[in-house]
């Protein structure tokens, strides 16, 4: 048994039905998929959302796929504006109910983790007021999740009001320091701008670690690249999250791929496992 679990995102697979996307990710040999609720795969504002999750939960254990949920969407809220309304921004009521909805989902689909983060603060809009209001939105997501058994995982994004561990770290601590919100990590985002290793980062997150997405990426550069594109050392990582006792989905998160998904995703895999041999041959 392979000790790391390997998905990729659905963001990645925009230009397949959803039912071909998780078809391709199985036939490859992939544990389980990062689905992104948007308007072409699951839309959480279709007529039949509901029955639509029935059937998709049947279909992912047909093929045997674990599931994390995620709400990058781009455009699913607003057709101008990309990832508007945020929890930060004036609107954020729409952004919670989609996350909500995300909530219900999560839920009917056994999901090991539900996705979501703060959002960048608007221009003109003083920090404090976009705490006060991520504060308030996380608060009211994280209680509906806590009662239907849905693991959050909160995740620090490059130019987004809560971009880093510390940040991640300081809405823990104005919310009460709750057990319930946990860490979605990126690692490619912490090769962009945290102040340590990536394989510090994950050591970082320790048992607040709930759901990983895996990229590569250039130090200062928010771009999601291939697997040796970017700057990152991946065994050392892999180790750190097995050593941090994490075996949850470590998913593929490469959203600008969808025109070679597939070719992309046979590779993807190919390197990870690769990665994952050397860090088990390396002695602890």
């Amino acid at each position: 048994m392979r000790a790391h679990r390997f998905g990729f995102g659905t963001n990645g697979f925009t230009n397949h039905r959803l039912s071909d996307a998780l078809a391709v990710l199985a036939d490859l040999g992939y544990d389980g998929v990062a689905l992104t609720l948007d308007h072409g795969h699951l839309d959480p504002y279709a007529e039949d959302f509901r029955q639509q999750v029935g059937r998709l939960a049947g279909r992912l254990d047909q093929l045997g796929l674990a599931v994390v949920v995620e709400t990058g969407a781009r455009y699913l809220l607003d057709p101008f504006r990309k990832h508007f309304p945020a929890l930060v921004s004036d609107g954020a009521e729409r952004r919670v109910d989609l996350l909500l909805r995300a909530v219900e989902a999560a839920a009917e689909l056994g999901a090991e983790a539900l996705s979501f983060w703060s959002g960048a603060l608007p221009d003109q809009t003083p920090p404090a007021a976009g705490w006060e209001r991520l504060a308030r939105g996380v608060d009211r997501v994280l209680a509906a999740a806590v009662a239907r058994g849905v693991t959050v995982g909160f995740e620090p994004e490059p130019g987004m009001l809560v971009d880093t561990i510390d940040q991640y770290d300081a809405l823990r601590a104005r919310l009460g320091h709750p057990d319930d919100l946990g860490l979605t990590l990126d690692i490619g985002h912490c090769q962009c701008l945290e102040p340590v290793t990536v394989p510090d980062c994950v050591r970082r997150a320790g048992r607040r670690l709930v759901n990983v997405q895996i990229d590569d990426m250039r130090r200062g550069i928010h771009e999601h690249l291939e697997f040796g594109a970017g700057d990152i050392d991946f065994p050392p990582v892999l180790s750190a999250l097995a050593d941090c006792g994490y075996f949850g989905l470590v998913s593929v998160e490469l959203p600008r791929h969808s025109h070679a998904a597939p070719e992309v995703a046979r590779r993807s895999l190919r390197y990870l496992r690769l990665a994952a041999d050397v860090a088990a041959s390396v002695p602890s």
